[in-house]
């Protein structure tokens, strides 16, 4: 059940590390191009959408028939591990945000950049008249 996790773990690093690379200064040239290979590279990583989503609704059934210790008739390990499970349910749905926010900061960043692109050679098209 954890290899899930553990491919969302590292999406969510990949997604983190390309909007640090976007968001750094770069020459035009360069800028350019790696723009033009993150937006290719868009439209097939957009699974990650619905697979969080899949997950965060996967976390949500769990919670809702989770058993709960709650009785003097639980020992402290039941409840240890009744915590340990809520904590590791929040930290999934972090991540799961975390992969859906970056996945549409990556977008826009991309879009933004684009658009800046044509309104430079809509800008030149004009100086040039």
């Amino acid at each position: 059940m954890a290899l899930q996790w553990m491919i969302l773990t590292y999406v969510v690093a990949a997604e983190a590390a390309i909007a640090l690379l976007l968001t750094l200064p770069a020459p035009k040239l360069l800028k350019t191009r790696f723009v033009s290979l993150i937006s290719l590279i868009l439209q097939p990583a957009l699974f990650v959408v619905p697979f969080a989503g899949f997950q965060l609704l996967d976390i949500y059934w769990k919670m809702e028939h989770r058993l709960t210790c709650t009785s003097d008739i639980c020992t402290a390990a039941e409840r240890d591990r009744s915590e340990k499970s809520l904590y590791k349910a929040q930290r999934n749905v972090i991540l799961c945000s975390a992969a859906c926010l970056l996945y549409w900061c990556i977008y826009r960043i991309c879009k933004y950049y684009k658009d800046i692109e044509s309104l430079e050679e809509v800008e030149k098209k004009f100086k040039e008249e």
